[in-house]
């Protein structure tokens, strides 16, 4: 049996919908990602606050898929509607 290995993750997050509801939404989530064996490493913003970057990393990808689906994080997707932050996930690796 082969162990599973880190997935590492690069989310460009477009806030420019609302970015006061993007915000808060965005702390709602990554407060998630402990609880399926993932962690922030990195949250950097644009200077106009329009856009974050966020470095993550899973621990296994049976963990990302989970927070993926975290009922609490569809919720709170849900909420927003469409003034959800858009988001593009880029799988990377070290080079």
């Amino acid at each position: 049996m082969t162990a599973e290995q880190e997935v590492l993750l690069v989310a460009l997050v477009d806030l420019s919908a609302d970015v006061d509801a993007g915000r808060r939404y965005e702390d709602a989530v990554l407060a998630l990602l402990g609880r399926h064996g993932g962690r922030l490493e990195r949250r950097l913003r644009t200077g106009d606050g329009k856009t974050e970057v966020h470095v993550i990393r899973f621990a296994a990808r049976a963990g990302l898929d989970a927070f993926l689906v975290d009922p609490e994080r569809v919720a709170l997707r849900a909420e927003l509607g469409d003034t959800a932050p858009v988001t593009r996930v880029l799988e990377v690796r070290d080079v």
